[in-house]
């Protein structure tokens, strides 16, 4: 496992080597300090360019790169505003599309008006946004659903700049849950509408969706939906509040090269057209899926293992967004990324919420709280059972899952039981994984 999620600060993000270069070019015009918070938020509005492809899952599924959902979490003040401008610069296109639907409608407003009443007026036209307005309501968003499905299954981008947006869109906060559910599994509307012309109006939700909040209005909106599904399927990126400097952050200038270098990359995702399968990132997530067991072990932890499971999948359809960045090849410094997108998703989500996320709360200190911690780590190179309990008990845990525990390591080979002095030790088996 190469990041410890139970410390206060953010797993460091990898160095930008050869397969991510599209990433490196929309962080040059963001300052140091939010670089990497962003990162996780570029995916989703990468991925709403890509339509009429299907990728492989390790499963043996067959995913679309829509449903993609992350929430940037940051002071006010921490600069949470540069991710706008960036994503103005990668939408440029869905605002051309959107505009072109726009005036396609005016026409025919213009038209209708100068029909004779007589005469069979022109059918008015279904306008499709790419790129919808931060106020669509629910029924305006289905609508737009229907427009986009048969315009070829494409799909909408939402960049809201408050968490509490998310209400109008899904028709209320009750029907949040739902409706964030059915996005992310790419899911129909479950809904028909009656209209002048019929019944219509069940179409597959194909949306992509990013959201800036600050950590209070954040915990206050997931506060009820930590258990039910949709909070996993949310990828958060979590920006503490660093060291008071006396520095303005600078925005990005956006020269005409940035345009041209960013206008490749997007080409490479709209011509992207078929089913696919991308063998090194599914044997990647495999792996990770190990990792994440191992981390969970180790901790005692069932929530972070449920957890894992969709931040496995939104960091595989991360990687799906890379792969088709670099024109359809796998480069080592992509698995980096991959990889740094699960640990920092799941250390966002502790960071915010692990105090909500665990029983025992009000026993653990506000240090205990902050993520899963690796006991196995916190223990001497032999020790004995009354030692680890006692550990259990300190972070608010029962002491009879102790043998369990014990039982669990053993059969992972983390550690091995000497009958003659009653001590179990690590296994140099275990202590070069954690070096790693």
């Amino acid at each position: 496992m190469k990041y410890d999620i139970s410390k206060p600060s953010a797993p460091a993000m990898p160095n930008l080597g050869k397969g991510t270069e599209c990433i490196k070019l929309l962080l040059s015009q963001a300052s140091k300090g939010i670089q990497e918070p962003l990162v996780p938020m570029f995916f989703p509005v990468l991925g709403a360019h890509i339509s009429g492809a299907e990728f492989q899952y390790p499963d043996n599924s067959w995913k679309e790169l829509t449903g993609m959902m992350a929430n940037l979490v940051a002071k006010s003040g921490d600069n949470k505003g540069q991710f706008p401008p960036i994503v103005e610069a990668i939408c440029r296109d869905f605002r051309q599309h959107d505009k072109a639907e726009e005036d396609k409608y005016r026409q025919w407003q213009i038209i209708s008006k100068t029909e004779p009443n007589n005469k069979k007026r022109t059918a008015e036209p279904q306008l499709a946004y790419l790129f919808p307005p931060i106020d669509t309501t629910k029924p305006a968003f289905i609508k737009n659903a229907i427009a986009l499905e048969a315009q070829g299954g494409r799909t909408q981008y939402f960049n809201l700049p408050e968490v509490e947006m998310a209400d109008q869109l899904c028709g209320g906060h009750k029907m949040v849950s739902l409706m964030l559910r059915n996005i992310y599994d790419r899911a129909r509307a479950g809904a028909l509408r009656a209209t002048a012309d019929g019944v219509t109006g069940n179409p597959i939700l194909r949306a992509c969706i990013t959201i800036s909040s600050n950590p209070e209005s954040t915990r206050k909106f997931y506060k009820y939906e930590l258990t039910n599904g949709t909070f996993g399927r949310m990828v958060f990126s979590y920006k503490p509040r660093g060291n008071r400097e006396g520095k303005i952050p600078r925005l990005g200038k956006f020269p005409d090269e940035f345009y041209q270098k960013l206008d490749e990359y997007l080409m490479r995702l709209d011509l992207c057209k078929g089913r696919f399968i991308i063998r090194p990132l599914n044997k990647l997530i495999d792996r990770l899926a190990q990792d994440m067991a191992e981390l969970a072990d180790l901790a005692d932890d069932d929530v972070l293992f449920e957890m894992s499971h969709r931040s496995l999948v939104s960091a595989w359809k991360a990687g799906c967004v890379l792969w088709v960045l670099n024109n359809q090849t796998w480069t080592k410094s992509m698995s980096e990324m991959v990889e740094w997108l699960v640990y920092h998703d799941i250390w966002s989500k502790m960071q915010l919420f692990a105090d909500m996320l665990g029983h025992d709360v009000d026993h653990l200190s506000e240090a205990q709280r902050r993520g899963p911690k690796n006991m196995l780590d916190s223990l001497d190179n032999s020790f004995n059972e009354q030692q680890l309990q006692a550990l259990r008990e300190s972070l608010g845990k029962s002491s009879e899952g102790t043998k369990h525990q014990l039982n669990v390591w053993k059969n992972r080979k983390f550690i091995t039981y000497s009958e003659q002095t009653g001590l179990y030790t690590k296994t140099e088996e275990y202590l070069l994984m954690v070096k790693k």
